[in-house]
């Protein structure tokens, strides 16, 4: 309040004292829909202290947009976000390059901050990059094309959220079904009730599949798949659900849910990066 326009971060910004000190420290969550899809919106900090809770709502995200200031190019969290997006295996990532309407929509500046971050990205693992010049505060190319910058000749970044290729990133071959939890409820109706909670990590799923439990082996079929709704007729990635199998056997959290003309390669030694954040 007090202030000559509103200041759109407030729609996101829920704690005090983000509003207080004009950072995101929290990870907020916005939903919207559009005729063409429907959107989770993961709005996270930007401020290096606060770079572990950027990890946090991206890690589970399909596309990361990072925004540039153009009046000041590509700064180390940039840098930082984009090699953390990497890191996460988030295929799609868009460099919103922010603020044009305060270098009077110049392409230069645009084409300069362009450069600079492709060359950085050749260095990380990202399949599809997309570069968008905005200027958020008056929405230039957010929801529509803007006249104030003829030479740009990519969509608005609302089009370009709407059309971009989510679901044909996804594995729907290799079947896979890390257990993340045993469910047996504690009561007379269900003490019968044995189900293997988790998120389905690739392929599909339908009762009466045939299955194998890795690392011990054991083979079962699919009895029923549950959903938060009830039962479902087949599920694939990354749906979280609940499989019952026909016979009890021997599972436990860890285990992984396979099918047995393609089963994930079972080992002792592994190689992984580790990012540590105090």
């Amino acid at each position: 309040m007090g202030n000559e326009y509103t200041n759109l971060a407030l729609l996101t910004d829920g704690l005090r004292a983000e509003r207080e000190q004009g950072i995101t420290i929290d990870v907020a969550y916005r939903y919207f829909a559009t005729p063409k899809r429907k959107f989770i919106i993961a709005d996270t900090p930007g401020h290096i202290q606060y770079t572990r809770n950027m990890v946090t709502g991206a890690s589970t995200a399909d596309l990361v947009l990072v925004l540039v200031d153009a009046r000041h190019g590509v700064v180390e969290q940039s840098r930082r976000h984009a090699f953390l997006a990497s890191l996460l295996r988030i295929p799609h990532l868009v460099v919103c390059v922010n603020k044009m309407d305060l270098i009077d929509y110049d392409e230069k500046a645009f084409q300069a901050v362009k450069e600079e971050f492709r060359n950085f990205a050749m260095k990380l693992d990202i399949p599809d990059l997309s570069f968008i010049p905005i200027s958020a505060l008056h929405g230039d190319n957010v929801v529509e094309r803007s006249a104030k910058m003829p030479w740009y000749e990519g969509s608005s970044l609302l089009h370009h959220l709407e059309e971009v290729h989510i679901a044909s990133d996804r594995n729907h071959i290799d079947a896979r079904f890390p257990v993340q939890y045993v469910i047996r409820p504690q009561n007379e109706e269900h003490h019968d009730y044995r189900g293997y909670a988790g998120t389905i990590a690739g392929g599909v799923f339908k009762p009466g599949d045939e299955v194998v439990v890795l690392p011990s082996g054991f083979t079962s079929t699919v009895a029923s798949i549950d959903s938060y709704d009830g039962p479902i007729s087949e599920a694939f990635g990354p749906m979280s659900v609940t499989m019952r199998l026909t016979s009890d056997v021997d599972i436990s959290r860890g285990d992984m849910i396979c099918r047995p003309n393609n089963q994930a390669s079972v080992g002792r030694d592994l190689q992984a990066m580790v990012c540590w954040m105090s």
